[in-house]
């Protein structure tokens, strides 16, 4: 019988005889995933999680897209190698690049995030949505694609955000640097009358409320967070997955630990001790 209270070579560290140790996978470029993280513990708090922020190579928005894929594959592979019973792509841009690669290279149950364009047709009554996201993600295929099936009878306004989701990370949610962004990004939707917007990235939420005060009162903010936890829950339970463990968390990055520390400090609102992991 193997002895729990010591992981498998190479797999994930976890302490107690009762831990699950294949906890449910979460990555995205940076830290802008522990909003979707935050989401998920809410709805399934008795899993266990391994968060991985590859900041090595923050931001993912301006990278090309053939290098995403190949990273993004790459971090799935080692992923599953050490344990993980499911996967979370909790980055827009890497979803729009890499998830049908990733999914046709992983047997794991993978969840994706997409900008939430099909609610936000169905909410605007304005016919109007505005959408912040990074370029990479406004440029693929696969947003195109969205907006073709459900907005296609809507005024789109694909509002790219180069710089802003490394602006939020680096240097913190009220930072001058980010409000001189949320000027310049949010007031052609604004003026548009857009009467709904969606967070197009996983960084976004952590400025919703900056967002919306300079958007007309009444305006509808969207993320997927919610909706994902919603779809990871399903899939975990028509594969036997669900339950196992005690509600554990380890955070790992590809760069330097200590500055994610206190980047996950100031977001997180919690001290966390962060290992340094290279897929």
């Amino acid at each position: 019988m193997q002895d729990r209270t010591r992981p498998p070579r190479g797999g994930f560290r976890f302490s107690g005889p009762d831990l699950n140790p294949h906890p449910i996978a979460v990555f995205d470029s940076g830290l802008g995933g522990l909003t979707v993280l935050r989401a998920l513990r809410g709805r399934l708090p008795h899993e266990d999680y391994f968060y991985f922020a590859d900041t090595r190579f923050l931001p993912y928005g301006e990278r090309p897209e053939v290098f995403l894929r190949e990273r993004g594959v790459l971090i799935a592979e080692a992923l599953a190698r050490r344990g993980a019973k499911a996967l979370v792509i909790a980055c827009n841009t890497a979803t729009a690049a890499a998830a049908e690669a990733i999914r046709a290279a992983s047997t794991l149950p993978i969840v994706a995030l997409e900008p939430g364009v099909k609610p936000a047709a169905a909410l605007s009554t304005h016919g109007i949505i505005g959408v912040l996201a990074t370029t990479r993600t406004l440029q693929s295929e696969r947003f195109q694609r969205l907006v073709g099936q459900h907005a296609n009878n809507l005024r789109v306004l694909a509002q790219p955000c180069p710089g802003l989701a490394e602006a939020i990370e680096t240097q913190g949610p009220e930072s001058a640097e980010v409000a001189a962004l949320l000027d310049l990004y949010v007031a052609p939707l604004a003026a548009a009358g857009a009467d709904v917007v969606v967070l197009g990235c996983t960084h976004y939420p952590w400025v919703a409320a900056a967002i919306a005060r300079r958007m007309p009162p009444g305006t509808a903010l969207l993320d997927t967070g919610e909706a994902v936890a919603r779809q990871l829950e399903r899939l975990l339970a028509a594969g036997g997955l669900l339950g196992g463990g005690r509600g554990g968390l380890t955070v790992a990055t590809s760069g330097a630990p200590l500055a994610v520390a206190a980047t996950v400090d100031r977001l997180w609102g919690a001290k966390m001790h962060i290992e340094h992991w290279e897929p």
